[in-house]
């Protein structure tokens, strides 16, 4: 590495991530306790969109309490995002544009499967992002879900 990136420079590289990466660790925290999966997403512009099956801890704590981290990339260039479920959606309400944009993008469309899924919109309200321990200061590039 060079030194750590101006923040256009992160910001950019942040959404090149959220636009390119398929799968990102999803934390939720329920009655089943902490709970971590991979689940795969599609990043709009202004939200994430996750789908897992409605049977897991995952959807019950998603369900049950709106806040949500998800953790993208490796540990020497993360993106981290702290969020809150906006909307959980069976698949027969999902707009057939978006669940084909998810499907495509993702490579899993759950419109198809027999057992109920559901998909989870998440808005992110922080959003850091670094590299190597130079880049910790001024890791924020979203706070109270405003791009710095």
């Amino acid at each position: 590495m060079t030194g750590p990136r101006d923040l256009e420079q992160r910001r950019l590289d942040t959404l090149h991530r959220l636009e390119h990466d398929v799968d990102a660790w999803v934390a939720s925290a329920g009655a089943d306790g902490p709970y971590l999966v991979p689940l795969s997403f599609l990043w709009d512009g202004a939200s994430f969109l996750l789908s897992t099956a409605l049977a897991t801890p995952t959807a019950r704590n998603l369900s049950a309490d709106p806040g949500v981290r998800l953790g993208i990339g490796a540990t020497r260039d993360v993106v981290l995002v702290v969020g809150t479920v906006a909307e959980v959606v069976v698949p027969a309400g999902i707009s057939a544009e978006l669940g084909d944009a998810f499907a495509v993008k993702t490579g899993f469309d759950p419109r198809r499967l027999k057992s109920p899924y559901g998909y989870f919109r998440v808005v992110p309200q922080r959003i850091q992002a670094w590299r190597e321990e130079d880049e910790l200061t001024g890791r924020d590039l979203m706070v109270d879900g405003a791009w710095i």
